[in-house]
């Protein structure tokens, strides 16, 4: 299900059943969790192998609940504990999208840093047709990304939108033939950096909280960095 390779500082994680569409059983999400979180390098890239991105959670293991509540809740609790790891994770993750983008599979690349779709890439959670949404953190991430209104529209009508619509949305940042070479440009930069980056941007506490410990990280980079900087300067 998840197939990993490093090569220099990124590490790709492909999600790798192109027969499935790439949909997650519990196995998958507990393998997708450990490979990030086992993560050194400094930059992750999350693609999907095949035709699709990710379709989401696989109907079948839903299904293999039976109806029942404890056991929904804890494959929602899964799902959502692997999204906080990539979003948790000191490692800048970019997702690469290819294709569809279906439920969970849009909800764990929300969770990445940056978002990066292909021309053919489209995004829904169409789980709403048959009585379900996308409960791996989905409905914190959608509205903080496209907007209360947008999420919502998005949600409820269950429909799917093409890359162009995405880009303007807010769901991806750019719109790439090879979303891996946002993946290298990133990890082409000071890689002590990156983490300190991602933790300052993402720091959701209140403003005054935010920016002494935006200034105590500016002056250990200065420190870091001195001789760097004079380089620049030369």
């Amino acid at each position: 299900m998840i197939d990993v390779d490093t090569n220099g500082s990124i590490r790709t994680i492909t999600l790798d059943r192109p027969e499935a569409r790439n949909a997650f059983t519990v196995d998958g999400l507990t393998a997708l969790e450990t490979a990030v979180d086992d993560a050194d390098e400094p930059v992750i890239y999350l693609c999907g192998r095949g035709p699709a991105f990710c379709a989401g959670a696989d109907l079948n293991a839903v299904a293999a609940l039976e109806g029942d509540r404890d056991r929904a809740a804890e494959f929602a609790r899964l799902g959502q504990r692997v999204a906080r790891t990539i979003e948790d994770t000191p490692a800048i993750v970019v997702a690469g999208i290819d294709g569809p983008a279906r439920g969970g599979g849009l909800e764990l690349a929300l969770a990445c840093d940056v978002r990066i779709g292909t021309p053919d890439s489209t995004y829904g959670e169409p789980g709403v047709s048959f009585g379900l949404f996308g409960a791996w953190g989905g409905t914190v991430r959608l509205p903080r990304v496209m907007g209360e209104g947008d999420a919502l529209e998005f949600a409820l009508t269950g429909r799917s939108i093409d890359a162009e619509e995405a880009l303007q949305k807010g769901v991806i940042s750019r719109i790439e033939d090879d979303p891996q070479s946002v993946a290298e440009e990133i990890a082409a930069n000071a890689t002590d950096t990156l983490p300190v980056l991602k933790r300052r941007l993402r720091d959701d506490s209140e403003r005054a909280t935010q920016e002494r410990r935006e200034a105590a990280a500016f002056a250990d980079l200065v420190a870091a960095h001195a001789d760097d900087i004079d380089a620049v300067l030369d």
